[in-house]
């Protein structure tokens, strides 16, 4: 029987370091799970072509990706429920083969407001349930639907955040089936805390969305996140555009690193293959946002080569312990999840 035990956990781990472009998907501590490789579909609607993103999914259907990653707030739910209806409509996929990501905005945190976003969401993409729904950012803004409140002198209005209160609505709305997993997003590891050690908790959060990437692998916090066994999805998995207003621009572009380019070079990739494959062996979840076909394409072809426990330690080493999105904008919101150290 021993023996059989530790076939079964050596197996297991091989089944974890292996997934294929096939089956991806890694458990969550619901019971659910959620595929490693995502499609991100952030958008700015004012600079993005119309169908843009409704193409995009499309394309990335066929091309193997099951997981999207999206928001209410980037405007394109509609398109990208509209993709959905159609991928299963002419027989790829069925709605069970897709997992959606939806987030809550920072103007829906009373408990109140919750369930009817959430069905916002559900309504504009015309499905029942959605996969995961997630806290987008731990800050709450001017309850209301207009997205960024401001007073008369530009200052954007807060309000007191009560993320145990607004994490409660969420579990009330995966009892009701209207989400199958619930979630966090930028939180540090205070604010898990105080989810965690909520009286009465009836879900921990399954994940927790934050930047992550080679220039910013975030040690301190996977490993919190691991013992609570909370699942981390790196945004900007390939660093992020150079858009000052809201990027950090003093840290160079990901994707030119020389270490990563002569690991691409070994294994006739690119870097930007070589950055998500070192994070899917770490079992981090990555969300490359990309609407170029091409992109889309080569992002998914990271499931045919394996970097080595050297090189991973090597890529390890490139962290510079910073962030390309510092949201510095809000840096004087009372729950600014970004001055402590993790």
């Amino acid at each position: 029987i021993i023996v059989n035990l530790e076939q079964t956990s050596v197996s297991e781990m091989s089944f974890k370091r292996s997934p294929t472009a096939e089956n991806h998907r890694i458990p969550l501590n619901d019971g659910n799970t959620i595929p490693l490789l995502g499609l991100g579909t952030f958008s700015t609607p004012k600079i993005t072509a119309k169908d843009a993103c409704y193409n995009a999914v499309k394309i990335a259907i066929d091309v193997g990706y099951r997981h999207f990653d999206g928001a209410w707030v980037y405007g394109n739910e509609a398109e990208v429920g509209r993709a959905f209806q159609e991928k299963i409509a002419d027989g790829t996929v069925s709605r069970d083969d897709i997992h959606y990501c939806g987030k809550l905005w920072n103007t829906y945190h009373p408990p109140e407001m919750v369930r009817p976003t959430l069905e916002k969401s559900l309504k504009l993409m015309k499905i029942d349930y959605i996969d995961l729904y997630i806290i987008e950012l731990p800050m709450a803004f001017k309850a209301g639907d207009v997205i960024y409140p401001k007073d008369e002198n530009g200052k954007y209005l807060y309000q007191l955040t009560d993320l145990c209160a607004t994490w409660e609505a969420l579990e009330a709305c995966k009892d009701a089936g209207l989400v199958k997993s619930i979630g966090v997003s930028n939180f540090n590891r205070r604010q898990l805390e105080q989810i965690l050690h909520k009286s009465g908790l009836k879900y921990k959060p399954a994940v927790n969305q934050v930047e992550c990437h080679p220039y910013f692998i975030q040690p301190k916090l996977k490993e919190f996140c691991d013992l609570h066994g909370i699942v981390i999805v790196g945004y900007s998995p390939l660093g992020t555009c150079r858009d000052p207003m809201w990027v950090n621009v003093k840290i160079p572009s990901l994707l030119d690193d020389p270490i990563l380019n002569s690991m691409a070079a070994k294994y006739k990739k690119t870097s930007a293959q070589v950055a998500l494959r070192y994070q899917i062996q770490r079992n981090i979840v990555v969300i490359p946002k990309s609407f170029n076909p091409e992109r889309i394409k080569e992002n998914f072809e990271i499931f045919d080569f394996c970097l080595t426990d050297e090189e991973m330690k090597r890529v390890d080493a490139l962290n510079k312990n910073e962030r390309y999105v510092e949201l510095l904008m809000w840096r004087d919101h009372p729950e600014y999840p970004f001055n402590d150290e993790y």
